[in-house]
């Protein structure tokens, strides 16, 4: 499963990362907040949440509004 992270600039192209460097990121740091692109599907964030939820981990995610625009948002993802 490949997600994309957030991008920094408004019109450039949001870089995909991979589930595995997601894995290491949250066993080294056991505390960590991912900012997803809205370009993700819904449904692959909530697949995301069944992983680290199978793994033991306590997943929360919401949608941030950075604009007033309805495609001016991301995902926000903390793993516990």
């Amino acid at each position: 499963m490949d997600l994309k992270i957030v991008r920094i600039e408004e019109k450039a192209k949001p870089k995909k990362v991979e589930l595995k460097k997601l894995e290491d990121q949250v066993e080294k740091e056991n505390s960590v907040i991912f900012y997803f692109d809205r370009d993700n599907s819904h449904k692959d964030l909530l697949d995301l949440q069944d992983h680290f939820e199978a793994k033991g981990k306590s997943f929360y995610m919401k949608e941030v509004k950075y604009g007033l625009s309805e495609t001016e948002y991301m995902y926000e993802v903390h793993v516990l």
